[in-house]
């Protein structure tokens, strides 16, 4: 079930950084940025200190079972930490990203300025149950509306979809982050949150880096499609501090970057393709009238040809236009 949620596509490297980042300022978060990480190393996510947490996106599920009738693989179900922290049941599969982040944010309350109305929604769903929190927050208008306004403009419908020919594989956010002196794997799609044992702010990246480590191995070793996201404090402002202005300078055209490439998520661009499509057909008919288009079509055919038999491992460069 939707619900009315579109679906964030999975896609890494400086575009989910910079959505999710402009995902939570939409909410009225300050001061917190998302940086993606490319290696599983500890020293990497140390120096993004403060660090509130990380989300990891995996493929779902894992080769082999992820947790057995007895509890995870890893760590252990701690079910009556849900009365302390925040963990919400997932109850709409389009928002996993979403409420990965939150889960994070929602548990570094007193660290981070989560905003009034993120700080109202936290003492409202606080007294209610995982399942009763997830359905607080599939029916939130606010977070729904935002987490929307990332969804990428889609013209056209995926019928493959509808009829079931479709077999992409399954991608999963779950968050990681240290509460109450104890590292917690957050996923709503488990009966509770997984204790990965005692953790700190200041052990927490070594100790995550651990954890992680250990879930990917039991991956098969050709699988690679993985992504790492830390959320840390705002950089700018730690550039500030320091009086770095190369670091500023390139945090404020990282900012700029994010801006640009997330208002192309929220349009198509089809009318303008067809705009487009239109005049030069226009001006190839007025150079040569039929055959002149014609002729256009059948080159354009040519060089798309060349150029997949070159990914399919032809010599030579191909040039496209």
């Amino acid at each position: 079930m939707s619900g009315g949620w579109n679906t964030i596509e999975s896609d890494a490297g400086s575009t989910q950084k910079g959505v999710f980042t402009s995902l939570i300022e939409n909410l009225g978060v300050k001061d917190v940025q998302f940086e993606e990480l490319l290696t599983l190393d500890a020293s990497e996510l140390v120096t993004l200190q403060p660090l509130y947490g990380v989300i990891f996106l995996f493929k779902y599920p894992t080769d082999r079972p992820y947790a057995t009738p007895d509890g995870p693989l890893d760590g252990g179900f701690d079910h009556d930490a849900s009365e302390q922290i925040f963990f919400a049941a997932q109850t709409i599969q389009n928002a996993c990203a979403t409420q990965a982040l939150l889960s994070v944010l929602m548990n570094q309350a007193s660290h981070v300025d989560i905003g009034s109305q993120m700080r109202d929604f936290r003492e409202f769903t606080m007294i209610l149950p995982p399942e009763f929190r997830g359905e607080a927050l599939s029916n939130s208008d606010l977070i729904r509306g935002v987490h929307n306004s990332f969804a990428r403009s889609s013209p056209f419908a995926d019928e493959t979809q509808r009829t079931g020919e479709a077999d992409d594989d399954a991608f999963h956010f779950i968050a990681y982050t240290p509460v109450n002196g104890i590292l917690y794997e957050l996923d709503g799609l488990q009966p509770a949150p997984i204790s990965h044992g005692p953790c700190d702010l200041d052990s927490f990246p070594a100790k995550v880096v651990d954890v992680l480590r250990r879930r990917v191995a039991r991956y098969e070793a050709t699988e690679i499609r993985f992504n790492l996201l830390a959320m840390c404090r705002d950089l700018r402002t730690r550039a500030r501090e320091f009086g770095d202005d190369e670091l500023l300078a390139r945090e404020d055209r990282k900012r700029r970057d994010w801006h640009f490439e997330n208002a192309l998520r929220r349009h198509n661009f089809v009318g303008f393709a067809g705009e487009v499509l239109k005049g030069v057909v226009d001006r190839k008919l007025k150079e040569g009238g039929d055959s002149a288009v014609d002729k256009w079509v059948d080159e354009s055919l040519e060089r798309r040809k060349a150029a997949e038999k070159a990914l399919r491992g032809g010599d030579g460069d191909v040039e496209m236009e």
